[in-house]
């Protein structure tokens, strides 16, 4: 790696840094809106995972921040966390961040055991049909706020939920009562009283959580889409669509310039200057952003153990994400990074954007590759591209509170079809089809259903058959065989003939484990009684694990008490060890009938059975 801070690249690294913050901002913002923590939290992770990423990570060149992937995967987490504080999102915060700041210890515990190395071997379908999700998810759940439709704020569609909302407060109320131990006949009358203070803004409150956990997701789009048409705001619509159209159109006149930036300045210019009725976005905070120490103060495990295992994704998924685009910066710049170091850095960057309120990050492919191009060559670059950020965010913070919400869900639109794997999909028709069975599988449910169970049960099926097809080739190239004679000077052409007839030779080809020990077992019952002299040829045989090598011993034993006996032959290091704890050798097969050789077998053979 070239020194992280050799500041003769000064320049590249300043412009580089510059170019890709800017590529940054708008996606930072329009991530920090769809994961519904607002757009100061997409800054505020752009700049505390981009600086702390690049001065502790292992890529020289990686400019990190929010990425689609990891967008996703929070905005299912902060829903449902929120929906279980009753559509409070401050109260849901400390718990949110809590789980952000998990996934970041997480990240730096993977790199410190040197996982990383190990991160490349996640099935390719279960990241093609996982990253088409993210595109999916992304791209419909765009849909309403790109048609200004917003079902909270939807008055008829909200009421519907004010039953259900009161006796949510109210099983509140009988939940709190019975935890201070005053739920009781004597004491109905204080129930009474408490039900009676319920004002309409908290049944409505409660509505409005409700109505929104209802539209949640996928699947909550869809349902409510029909009402949605008929609610179009036209003015929010054109806007996303003149933000689309922007984005692809001006990257056919250059693309030295980012269209999404292009983008989101000129179609906020045309919506602020003519004074039009549009919906900005949150505002953001202006001022150094501060942290936010309720993340220990009010700490509560109970808030997020169900979050778990969405922390452990988070974190695998930033792994993922970011070690994929280290190689396509190795491949660029023709370096080596080193991926436990990178995992660190990624690790310090998300935990210490969650203590400030940002939502997590990943090394950016697209943001690596335009500060390459623009001259980065050290970590500097990617320091520089947060300091940029943070420049924005403290001069430009007010200014940028006045953006469309539509102008950035067009943005998002354009994510969501980028991120899609369109190189997995169209090799559909070739692939084998266990393959795309499992990348539909992980597309359908992460889409639907969840994208942590979606990439498990991936990973779980892509295993299950994995192993199935090695148990099923050792099977079929392993066999039973006559002694074979293939050279007139060998030990075999020189044995008597009514020996050659009591000689098995069996291949174990591939490695003995527990997806190949059925067909392994009926070995002994497939060996005549002819037969008293039995070679195993194990030199293929690279690995073993305890199904294999108990079968193995079961299928010895029979052999030996059928009175046949065995010869191992080249036996590989870790087999021969095993064989060795569980006293197989000696103890059951000697080490004189040991060999490294089928011909050293054979001489053995000849010397010792006498006719």
């Amino acid at each position: 790696m070239k020194n992280p801070f050799d500041f003769k690249f000064l320049k590249g690294d300043i412009y580089g840094g510059l170019t890709a913050g800017i590529v940054a901002l708008p996606l930072a913002l329009a991530f920090g809106v769809s994961s519904g923590l607002g757009p100061s939290a997409g800054l505020y992770g752009a700049i505390f995972v981009g600086f702390f990423a690049a001065l502790f990570g292992g890529t020289n060149t990686q400019i990190s921040g929010p990425t689609a992937p990891m967008t996703a995967v929070s905005m299912l987490v902060i829903a449902g966390i929120v929906a279980t504080f009753n559509g409070d999102i401050n109260l849901a915060l400390p718990a949110i961040l809590a789980v952000f700041l998990l996934a970041g210890l997480i990240q730096v515990a993977l790199g410190l055991i040197g996982l990383g190395k190990y991160i490349k071997y996640i099935p390719y379908p279960v990241v093609s049909g996982f990253m088409t999700a993210i595109g999916v998810i992304i791209l419909i759940t765009q849909i309403l706020p790109s048609i200004g439709y917003y079902p909270k704020e939807d008055i008829e569609f909200v009421d519907q939920f004010k039953p259900y909302a009161e006796e949510i407060i109210l099983d509140n109320i009988l939940k709190e009562e019975a935890g201070e131990g005053v739920l009781v006949l004597e004491d109905f009358q204080e129930t009474i009283k408490r039900a009676a203070n319920i004002t309409p803004a908290q049944i409505q409150k409660e509505s409005q959580a409700l109505a929104s956990k209802e539209v949640s997701g996928v699947l909550g789009t869809l349902k409510i889409l029909p009402r949605a048409m008929q609610n179009i705001n036209w003015l929010e619509l054109l806007l996303a669509l003149g933000t689309i159209i922007i984005i692809y159109g001006f990257k056919r006149i250059t693309t030295k310039v980012p269209s999404t930036l292009v983008a989101l300045v000129f179609m906020s210019g045309i919506a602020i200057f003519l004074g039009l009725d549009y919906r900005p976005i949150e505002e953001i905070p202006s001022g150094l952003p501060i942290p936010d120490f309720r993340v220990f103060t009010q700490f509560s495990f109970s808030s997020i153990s169900p979050y778990i295992f969405s922390a452990i994704t988070l974190a695998l998924l930033g792994a993922i994400d970011t070690l994929l685009t280290s190689v396509v910066a190795d491949n660029m710049t023709k370096t080596k990074h080193l991926p436990n170091k990178e995992l660190i850095g990624q690790g310090i960057g998300n935990s210490i954007a969650a203590l400030f309120g940002g939502i997590p990050g990943a090394g950016a492919t697209i943001r690596t590759v335009v500060n390459i191009k623009a001259g980065g060559k050290t970590r500097l670059s990617g320091m520089f591209a947060g300091l940029v950020l943070l420049i924005v965010l403290l001069a430009l913070g007010p200014v940028a509170s006045q953006i469309p919400a539509a102008v950035l869900a067009g943005i998002l639109i354009t994510v969501g079809i980028g991120v899609m794997d369109y190189k997995g999909l169209k090799a559909i028709p070739c692939m084998p089809k266990q393959e795309v069975i499992i990348m539909f599988v992980v597309l359908i449910l992460a889409s639907v259903w969840n994208l942590v169970y979606a990439v498990g049960i991936g990973l779980l099926i892509s295993s299950l058959m994995f192993m199935k097809a090695i148990g099923d080739l050792t099977s079929a190239q392993s066999h039973l065989s006559p002694l074979l004679i293939d050279d007139e000077d060998s030990a075999a052409k020189q044995l008597p003939e009514n020996l050659k007839d009591k000689i098995v030779v069996k291949q174990i080809m591939g490695p003995l484990f527990f997806g190949s020990t059925s067909d392994f077992q009926r070995l002994s019952q497939e060996i005549s009684e002819e037969s008293s002299l039995v070679i195993f040829n194990m030199a293929p045989m690279q690995y073993i694990d305890q199904s294999g090598l108990y079968v193995l011993e079961d299928v010895l034993i029979d052999l030996v008490n059928q009175g046949k006996k065995i010869m191992l032959v080249a036996i590989p290091k870790q087999p021969k060890h095993l064989l060795g704890v569980i006293d197989i050798i000696p103890e059951l097969i000697p080490t004189t009938q040991i060999f490294d050789s089928i011909e050293d077998s054979l001489a053995w053979i000849k010397e010792t059975e006498k006719v």
